[in-house]
């Protein structure tokens, strides 16, 4: 019994869960990348929205799995009371907040409308919107950040986490230092806060996809290095610290300064909510001072 305990300490403990994860998520990548490829290389815009909801339910049903089996817990980062709300707001926000900015860029002479494009050019970008608000959340802040978080505490895990995604944006196309280091302060921050707000996905998942849509859907400006039509045409021009240049407007000065301040709002409303952990090591203190 003692062994099979200490076992059970060692899978549950968050460094091992954290290693874990990273096999759940390239078994995950790999079974989505099957499903792309059963559709072929010239598949229509509509099955690449299908392939899309596959990938993401695809990735929700193995953290859910991996929760259930691994965690031994339910997935209450997918709990279904409040979801329609949560990821509502989500979707709400995202589609403000980077309207917000293009008004910005358009202020000083950046931006501006000169034609329009068929609205059947949103219907690929409704899957890229699905695909990336779906299995990023789930890895970065549902797995990297929350068992990071469990074992450094938030602090630690929101710098690695920010960092880290980031980071991983440097491999995009037409990705500068500064694009990453945009990400990082744009969506590390803004993301996680609303994740330890909530401490669910939806609401994350909501305002990473409505941000992509909105910047390639509707206003037609790259997403993350990647050019795509929107409803829009644009004339862009003026500097890349302006517009954000060939990687895309969330690398620009304004989306850096407007969307980190949001961010940082609501990153205090989560410490005055006392969402903040400490790591693991100040926790079992903390409970050892509390039997003595």
């Amino acid at each position: 019994m003692e062994k099979r305990d200490r076992w059970r300490r060692i899978i549950r403990y968050p460094a091992t869960l954290l290693a874990l994860a990273v096999v759940a998520t390239v078994i995950a990548g790999g079974l989505a990348t099957l499903v792309n490829s059963a559709f072929g290389p010239h598949k229509s815009d509509i099955a690449a929205v299908v392939v899309a909801i596959l990938a993401a339910a695809i990735f929700v049903a193995i953290y859910v799995a991996f929760c259930r089996f691994v965690e031994r817990r339910p997935a209450r980062e997918f709990a279904t009371r409040g979801a329609v709300a949560e990821l509502g707001a989500g979707l709400g926000i995202g589609l403000v907040l980077f309207s917000a900015i293009v008004g910005v860029i358009a202020l000083f002479g950046g931006y501006r409308v000169i034609g329009y494009h068929d609205a059947r050019v949103l219907i690929p970008v409704v899957g890229i919107a699905i695909v990336s608000g779906f299995t990023e959340e789930i890895v970065f802040r549902g797995w990297f950040f929350r068992l990071t978080e469990q074992w450094l505490g938030s602090w630690a895990a929101l710098i690695l986490s920010a960092a880290l995604f980031g980071a991983l944006h440097l491999g995009n196309t037409n990705a500068t230092l500064l694009a990453g280091a945009a990400i990082s302060l744009e969506a590390g921050i803004m993301l996680a806060a609303v994740f330890m707000i909530t401490r669910r996905l939806w609401a994350a998942i909501g305002i990473h996809a409505a941000w992509n849509f909105a910047q390639g859907g509707i206003y037609g400006i790259p997403v993350s290095g990647g050019a795509m039509d929107g409803l829009l045409r644009p004339d862009i021009r003026g500097s890349d610290l302006l517009t954000g240049g060939a990687f895309g407007a969330e690398a620009s000065l304004p989306a850096i300064v407007v969307a980190t301040a949001f961010g940082t709002a609501l990153l205090i409303a989560a410490y005055r909510r006392g969402r903040f952990m400490p790591s693991i090591r100040v926790r079992d203190r903390q409970d050892a001072g509390a039997q003595e």
